[in-house]
């Protein structure tokens, strides 16, 4: 953590003092009085404040740096763009070869975005939700998801057979549950151990 320590005649003066050195504002700042300072007699100043001004810890930031060391491991220059919307950071890669990023069923994007979460959120008080995506994998990948419930939902139906479907990864499985709640035809429900933990689309 960046950080200086600055006095002055006044606390307020040491922390205007720091900030324009850090080049931050007094929001971005953890600020820690080391001295108030007071005035002898006849208001003459017999010690000065004493203050130490840190920047406060930024998970985009940190976001950003990590991702992009992972894009450089991978040999990679994507452009990566950040979007901060409340407790929520969002990283996307565009660019050559951001595939290798994602991953079978986006496994390695998972992981990449859990690590990056653990780096951002690391001595924060307010944790933020991180989002990784590279080229709209994760739109793409719940379409087809959502469009092969439906599917798989009509055999079922026809079929009047349950389908088991391949393993998929909790928020995978979270979406052909949810594609198919609405169907008053048919149950969806989640057996097996992880990493093989599989849908059952059945009659109800």
């Amino acid at each position: 953590m960046k950080w200086v320590e600055k006095q002055a005649k006044t606390v307020e003066e040491a922390v205007e003092m720091a900030l324009r050195e850090l080049k931050i504002k007094k929001e971005q700042a953890e600020i820690e009085v080391l001295e108030e300072g007071n005035r002898g007699i006849l208001g003459f100043l017999s010690r000065a404040a004493r203050v130490k001004v840190m920047v406060k810890d930024n998970p985009g930031e940190k976001a950003f740096e990590f991702v992009k060391g992972i894009a450089k491991h991978f040999n990679l220059e994507p452009k990566i763009r950040l979007q901060e919307e409340n407790d929520t950071i969002k990283i996307d890669f565009e660019g050559k070869n951001v595939g290798v990023l994602i991953g079978k069923h986006g496994s390695t994007l998972d992981a990449i975005q859990y690590l990056t979460s653990l780096v951002a959120n690391r001595g924060v008080e307010n944790h933020k939700r991180i989002i990784l995506d590279a080229e709209n994998y994760r739109r793409k990948r719940e379409e087809a998801l959502e469009k092969l419930a439906k599917n798989m939902a009509k055999k079922v139906k026809e079929t009047k057979k349950s389908i088991v479907l391949e393993p998929m990864l909790p928020n995978e499985r979270r979406i052909i549950h949810t594609a198919l709640q609405g169907d008053s035809m048919v149950n969806t429900r989640s057996i097996g151990e992880e990493p093989h933990r599989r849908v059952i689309i059945s009659l109800k």
